[in-house]
């Protein structure tokens, strides 16, 4: 049975920045549970982070890809540079992953750390744009592929097939 690394806030957690969680409501998602498949882990919280802890943003919304290469930091609104967390956070998140035999993850849209798609911008006024968050990027780096939380049927029919050629 594949596992799945999924954001900690999607499963009820409260770890968000503002100490909250984003529990997620679906039913494929609680037959993952049932299952025993999923793999809770918080980047930020994992990286050293309190709970809570003010917002951060990718500076210039350049991507995870370019934190990881030190294109760019992670900032707070008063300009505190906490990227070292969100990559000991990634890290953990990769070496956890390939401990356990991970290839698939479902992470918060949206987050520094787990967007998939979109993250915001740097300007801490609410705004998106297209791009990956630090641990997103690190993971998808390494082979894993990484699903938004809005995602679950495009990640089963990957899961499926996963299954399918390990069997």
């Amino acid at each position: 049975m594949e596992r799945i690394l999924v954001s900690a806030c999607l499963m009820g957690r409260r770890v968000r920045f503002d100490g909250r969680a984003k529990t997620l409501d679906d039913t494929l998602f609680e037959r993952w549970r049932s299952e025993g498949r999923l793999v809770p882990f918080c980047p930020e919280v994992e990286g050293g982070l309190p709970v809570p802890r003010p917002p951060a943003e990718i500076e210039g919304g350049a991507g995870g890809a370019a934190v990881l290469s030190g294109a760019a930091r992670i900032l707070t609104p008063d300009g505190t540079d906490v990227t070292r967390h969100f990559l000991a956070g990634a890290q953990t998140a990769l070496a956890l992953a390939r401990s356990m035999g991970i290839r698939v993850a479902v992470l918060k849209e949206g987050s520094p750390s787990c967007g998939s798609l979109r993250i915001h911008d740097g300007t801490f006024r609410g705004r998106v744009t297209r791009g990956a968050g630090v641990t997103a990027a690190l993971l998808e780096a390494y082979g894993i592929r990484v699903f938004a939380e809005d995602r679950l049927p495009e990640a089963a029919t990957h899961l499926q097939t996963l299954e399918a050629t390990s069997s």
